[in-house]
């Protein structure tokens, strides 16, 4: 049977009814007193400070002169956005930085309010932008952990290095709960267990911000927490990155909406909104659930950040002007670059009443509260506060000990056949593969840069690779380590530890086609020490499960290893023993997220009707529950299918190339979803092409067709055609009977192309779409699927 990208049914626009979710009271009572000053301060303020305030420019864009000159309530730093565009900057040069654009935020000599600004910064799996700082597993190695209080120790370490460094605000945690492995941000997840996704993001959100109601809440190094995205990117339609999630209401309140119950229940303060749609609506525009479900039934009395220019991919907006984004109810646009046109234009929304003075009273209000609440005006400078420019704290040694018990209790042991761990430290023991000194590699994304990419060992003072633990375990037992990246090697070692897995990659960069992980490099090394006759311990590294059964035959020993981090030396800690030979550490982890044990089983979660994974969700062997693994079927002739038959998915056409019309692309949204808009006047397309075509004869043959999935905004004016080849249809009608932003599959038999004149053996362009009339809508995937049923052909164009 064909395996589709696209396998959910398109449906229509869903309502959301507010009143199937929780009501939520709110754990952070309201203090009178501040919320008397923040009254007082908004009477004060003019509304163009008050439209600052929900403005969020980038540090690359924005200087402290401009937050004096307009009194800014935020600025970020995105992954790789550095102070003064400097990629090495000091700790030193970032407290800097804090502090000029703290002092421009509290100037009063033009007139205006004194307005602490705060600065947010995506520390997912510690300070990560900061070179020597302490960087943990990412969350699906910490959620395979199941040591709750352990997150919660590394979410207060992640707030004390920020605090160092002046920045009172992380990105972080998300909550999202993914279901589809081929997602690029699945490492950033806890589990696909909604359960383990809130009782983790609970207690990092605590370590962050402190528990609600103590003396330290929001006190003494700590840090403003943020639940993202809300809602639902964990669920979206093959896993793409800012795709559409078609859920139920009932799977999005009880599956993607598990976390933000526990989000709320401890009191975080910032809430981020997903980049993602659900059923066509993008987020950033969905009132319904902003306003009336989360501000709502749950109780949400802080602040709504929008994400990268998210607020620029609702219909009728752009990242320069988006009302109806706010008017949802989004407090604050993240508007990296585009600030000066945003903030203008929102202000003549508000003098025009488009939006009102109710809603941005409120937001201001929302941003103000937590403001106070974090005790900024009082706080001073960044460098004045308790933990400023205490760098013996950013990268301690306790610090870096956190981290290297994450990575212990992290890896999880899949297969260990003739119980060949743990390694005695006394033997010859060989170190291979591309992975085994390099920390960027298992530190992964959101590293340093955004894709975690670019990164040498040089980088990360303190740190330690995973081969720079293994030898410095085995020449303290007397024994000797070799490392041999290619695996070569003169004297036959007792054992080898082969390191590799997937390169850095974040966000839709690491959007998969399927789950298969292929590598001949490092399946070659492995074999080849088989063949050897040296017994091969596997450490993979990875964001995610993927089919791995080949590598897994290769290997006498097989470890998860995910994204570990700085602290490689803690692997070490359980692969070898002791030197008496007693055993240090055994392994902990459980699996966060089920194995496949098919090339097909891109969604693979435990409740599932026809779940059969390779190892379940909570799988992970010790020491002492040995099991032999025996060998395991590789066929992969169900996704040889998927490669052939899909034409463009997920923002990738490969091998086809990509043809647009820049005049069209008013917006061009990651993930795949293309909005286009044709003005009309003149002729404009998109397609598809090729230098190698493709023969189709037998598929026309046999009945397939060309589906596109596609949501009309605005039905054409005038003639539509669609071709494949030279053969070119008449698609209006169809078009024309799409019910306006609604996502609907249309099907075009290739025996229609062909009775238009196409060359069906020799396709070079698989797909082109064009009108001179005036037209808007998006597509998602475009593929070859087969059909039951033969519904007449379009009209031909000649």
């Amino acid at each position: 049977m064909l395996a589709l990208l696209f396998v959910a049914a398109v449906s229509a626009a869903q309502a959301i009814h507010p009143e199937r979710w929780p009501q939520v009271t709110r754990v952070v009572p309201r203090d009178p007193q501040i919320e008397k000053a923040v009254d007082d301060l908004l009477s004060k303020m003019t509304v163009e400070e008050k439209v600052a305030q929900v403005i969020q420019p980038s540090i690359a864009s924005v200087t402290p002169a401009d937050v004096k000159a307009y009194h800014f309530g935020s600025v970020l730093n995105g992954g790789g956005g550095w102070p003064g565009d400097v990629r090495k900057a000091s700790p030193k040069d970032w407290l800097a930085k804090a502090d000029e654009f703290y002092t421009a935020s509290m100037d009063t000599s033009d007139g205006k309010q004194a307005i602490p600004i705060i600065w947010g910064s995506d520390a997912v799996h510690g300070h990560s932008n900061i070179v020597g700082a302490t960087l943990f597993p990412h969350n699906i190695g910490l959620g395979a952990t199941r040591d709750y209080d352990l997150i919660r120790r590394i979410g207060e370490i992640t707030a004390t290095e920020m605090s160092v460094t002046g920045i009172d605000w992380s990105f972080s945690p998300v909550v999202a709960v993914a279901r589809d492995d081929r997602w690029g941000r699945t490492y950033e997840t806890y589990s696909e267990d909604p359960e383990i996704v809130r009782h983790a993001a609970e207690k990092f959100i605590e370590g962050l911000q402190g528990a609600p109601g103590s003396a330290v809440f929001l006190g003494r190094g700590k840090v403003i927490a943020t639940a993202k995205h809300f809602i639902g990117d964990g669920g979206t339609v093959a896993g793409k990155d800012q795709g559409d999630n078609v859920t139920s209401e009932y799977e999005l309140r009880d599956i993607h909406g598990r976390g933000y119950l526990g989000a709320m229940q401890q009191g975080v303060q910032s809430v981020m909104i997903s980049q993602s749609a659900w059923h066509g609506r993008e987020m950033h525009g969905h009132r319904a659930l902003i306003t009336d479900v989360l501000k709502g039934r749950l109780g949400f009395d802080g602040f709504i950040i929008g994400d990268w220019n998210g607020h620029g991919q609702v219909a009728r907006c752009s990242n320069k002007s988006c009302p109806d984004a706010f008017n949802a109810g989004v407090d604050m646009f993240m508007v990296p670059d585009d600030w000066k046109a945003l903030y203008e234009n929102t202000l003549a929304q508000v003098r025009a009443g488009e939006i009102s003075s109710e809603r941005l009273n409120d937001a201001v209000r929302r941003i103000l509260r937590v403001k106070m609440r974090a005790g900024l005006w009082s706080a001073g400078k960044p460098s004045q506060r308790p933990l400023g420019g205490h760098l013996e704290s950013l990268g301690s040694v306790e610090h870096r000990e956190i981290a290297r018990q994450a990575v212990r209790e992290s890896i999880v042991l899949l297969k260990n056949n003739g119980a060949l761990l743990p390694i005695r430290p006394q033997q010859s023991v060989l170190v291979a593969g591309d992975g085994a000194d390099n920390i960027g590699k298992q530190c992964g994304g959101w590293t340093l840069t955004w894709q975690g990419d670019g990164n040498t060992n040089a980088d990360f003072p303190g740190g330690t690779s995973i081969w720079a633990g293994i030898r410095s375990a085995v020449e303290a037992a007397g024994g000797r380590a070799t490392l041999s990246v290619d695996g070569s090697f003169t004297d036959k070692p007792d054992v080898a530890i082969v390191v590799f897995g997937e390169n850095p990659y974040a966000e839709w960069e690491g959007d998969l086609k399927n789950i298969v992980y292929e590598d001949d490099k490092h399946l070659t090394i492995l074999r080849k020490l088989k063949d050897a006759g040296v017994p091969v311990v596997s450490l993979f590294l990875s964001g995610r499960p993927l089919w791995v059964n080949p590598f897994l035959n290769a290997s006498d020993a097989f470890v998860a290893a995910w994204l570990p981090g700085t602290e490689g030396e803690g692997i070490a800690d359980v692969l070898l023993r002791v030197p008496d030979g007693n055993v240090r550490n055994d392994f902990r982890g459980k699996l966060s997220f089920s194995w496949p044990k098919l090339p097909t089983q891109t969604v693979l979660n435990r409740e599932d009707a026809d779940y059969v994974p390779l190892f379940p969700l909570g799988f992970g062997l010790t020491y002492k529950n040995r099991r032999e693994l025996p060998s395991l079927p590789v066929d992969t002739s169900g996704v040889k299918e998927i490669r052939e038959n899909t034409i463009f998915v997920a923002g990738h056409a490969e091998p086809w190339k990509l043809h647009v019309d820049e005049r069209l692309m008013s917006q061009d949204e990651a993930g795949g979803r293309r909005i286009l808009r044709w003005p009309g006047g003149e002729r404009r397309e998109i397609s598809l092409s090729g230098t190698q075509p493709v023969d189709l004869t037998t598929k026309t043959k046999e009945g397939w067709s060309l589906a596109v999935d596609v949501m009309v905004e605005k039905r054409p004016t005038l003639p539509v055609a669609l071709s494949m080849g030279e053969g070119t249809v008449d698609i209006t009608p169809r078009l024309r009977s799409i019910p306006v932003g609604e996502w609907r599959t249309m099907r075009i038999p290739l025996r229609c192309f062909a009775a238009a004149g196409a060359d069906m053996s020799r396709i070079d362009t698989p797909f082109r779409f064009s009108t001179a009339g005036e037209l808007e809508l998006r597509f998602a995937d475009i593929e070859l699927t087969p059909m039951k049923t033969q519904p007449a052909c379009p009209p031909v164009i000649k």
